[in-house]
Parts: C-alpha cells; sequence; structure tokens
C-alpha cells in the first residue's frame, strides 16, 4: 500500500506539467525543503527514429567535482523496473523519509552515502515499457539484446552532443 503512495508522489513530482520538454532542469521536489543542492536533470531522448522510441532519463551531476569525476551509466533492467527504484531507494541523493504514512506528501531527505557524492550518473530508463520511456509504435515496442544495446548506444551518442 505504501509503495502505491510513493509511485503516485514520483508522478506527481516530475509530471504536474501535462507538456514534458525534452530537456528540464528541476530546481525544485514537493517534498524537499527548500531547492536542491545538486543539479538535477531530467527528459526524453529519441533513440530510433524510424520506430519514435524515446528514453527517459534522470542526470544528476557530481556532487564534488562534476569535471573530474567519472559519468556512470545506471540501467535498472526490465521490463517494468524502473530507474526511479535506484535513484529513491539506492544510490540517488534524495530518499524518502522512513516515517508513517499519514496521507500527505512523503517528506524527501538527503541520501548522505550517494554515489553522486563523487560521480555524475545518468539514470536511463531502458528498455521500451521500462519506467517513462515508449515508443508510439507497436514495432518499437518490440525489444531484444542487440536492439536494446543499439538504443542505449544512440542515446549515449545524442547525449554527449
Amino acid at each position: 500500500m505504501l509503495k502505491v503512495h510513493y509511485l503516485q508522489v514520483i508522478l506527481l513530482l516530475f509530471y504536474s506539467n501535462p507538456v514534458i520538454p525534452s530537456t528540464n532542469i528541476v530546481k525544485t521536489l514537493p517534498g524537499f525543503s527548500g531547492s536542491l543542492p545538486f543539479k538535477l536533470q531530467t527528459g526524453y531522448i529519441r533513440v530510433d527514429e524510424k520506430e519514435d522510441v524515446n528514453y527517459f532519463y534522470y542526470f544528476i551531476e557530481s556532487e564534488r567535482n562534476p569535471r573530474d569525476n567519472p559519468l556512470m551509466l545506471w540501467l535498472s533492467g526490465g521490463p517494468g523496473c524502473s530507474v526511479l527504484s535506484g535513484l529513491a531507494f539506492e544510490i540517488g541523493p534524495l530518499k524518502f523519509k522512513n516515517v508513517e504514512y499519514n496521507g500527505s506528501l512523503p517528506a524527501l531527505e538527503l541520501n548522505p552515502y550517494s554515489w553522486t557524492k563523487v560521480a555524475s550518473i545518468i539514470f536511463l530508463d531502458a528498455p521500451v515499457g521500462t519506467g517513462f520511456s515508449y515508443s508510439k509504435s507497436l514495432e518499437g515496442s518490440q525489444t531484444g539484446d542487440f536492439v536494446y544495446a543499439n538504443r542505449c548506444h544512440n542515446f549515449m551518442r545524442k547525449v554527449d552532443k
């Protein structure tokens, strides 16, 4: 029951605006007091033009030294397992405060053990059907190891630009 509420909050946090730009810098989040003390970027990148496949990502810049720290790609796998689980419950800079649910918006707090203290991380919802990544065609929803690897490669090439 509690996880269902977290999912609803997550949808509110990142999708309160019905028109989502391809890239968005997030400076504040409901449930977190004040401005975020790290750079959070979210968005979509088209990874397959023919099948209109769009991968959703969260990018968090290293809190220490983004210029010299490594860049890491975090994939949770799928289908259906969003990288949001890694972001909010494992290695990301924010976590939900562990308090009894009272019907209000859950509070967020900083994760002192976040990997973003020493690395910039791209959390990528991949393959199609995982998290918020999608295709507008049935053919684009079909995946396999080769297709998945090719689309991730296309994503990284486009991010590099």
